[in-house]
């Protein structure tokens, strides 16, 4: 029963995500602890938490779905590859440029009005997208520049407004990640304003698992020290 609820919940997320994509830029609060600095003007990451990753199951937005169906090759990671991406300060750089260049060079638009229908879920190719297609175009350039597919993974949330919105979740050996169209700024997920929906499945490049219902673990600060 509690699987057919969540499969339900999932349903009607995905029936109703075209509502959300917010474009406000958010409040990232206070400072928090560093893994190291890369400058003056040019911080590394924050300490992040890990995400639970062994979370029942829920359908996968229908939006998504349909865009596995066109792009079978960004839905088909090996099964022996990596699920983390190993976090240092060239990979911290790449996700700051993908993330500043996707922000900066596609204007938000919702499906219906560009497309003509709703959650027509895509990788940006004309300069326009919502929320979905801003986290799906941070993706691909971020598997394009090798980075594990499996440690790349949109996520459902929900705004303090209520709203539904979507966000690519990075893994690392140092926690998880959000890259997000409302900010330039790369925060853990835990030092985000959003309540976490759902997110892509790391054992199933087409399946979602549910979130927020147990308790997060404080990575380590690690060694790097720079």
């Amino acid at each position: 029963m509690g699987r057919l609820l969540g499969q339900v919940g999932g349903a009607t997320i995905a029936l109703i995500m075209s509502a959300g994509c917010q474009t406000m830029p958010m409040q990232t609060g206070a400072d928090a602890p560093m893994l190291w600095n890369t400058g003056a003007f040019n911080h590394g990451p924050q300490l992040a938490a890990f995400m639970a990753d062994e979370e029942p199951a829920v359908a996968a937005p229908l939006g998504f779905m349909a865009f596995c169906l066109r792009n079978p090759d960004q839905c088909s990671a090996p099964s022996d590859q990596p699920q983390t991406v190993e976090l240092d300060p060239q990979i911290w750089q790449k996700l700051q440029d993908v993330n500043e260049h996707i922000n900066d060079s596609v204007t938000n638009e919702d499906d219906k009005a560009h497309f003509g229908r709703y959650e027509y879920w895509t990788i940006v190719t004309d300069g326009f997208g919502d929320c979905e297609d801003f986290a799906l175009t941070k993706r691909k350039e971020l598997i394009d520049a090798g980075l594990p597919e499996k440690a790349l993974r949109v996520a459902i949330v929900k705004t303090w407004r209520d709203e539904l919105h979507a966000v690519l979740t990075v893994s690392t050996n140092h926690g998880d990640y959000v890259l997000d169209s409302r900010s330039t700024e790369i925060l853990p997920w835990n030092r985000t304003e959003y309540r976490w929906i759902s997110r892509q499945d790391a054992n199933d490049p087409r399946g979602w698992i549910a979130l927020g219902r147990y308790p997060i673990k404080i990575a380590a600060a690690g060694t790097h020290g720079r």
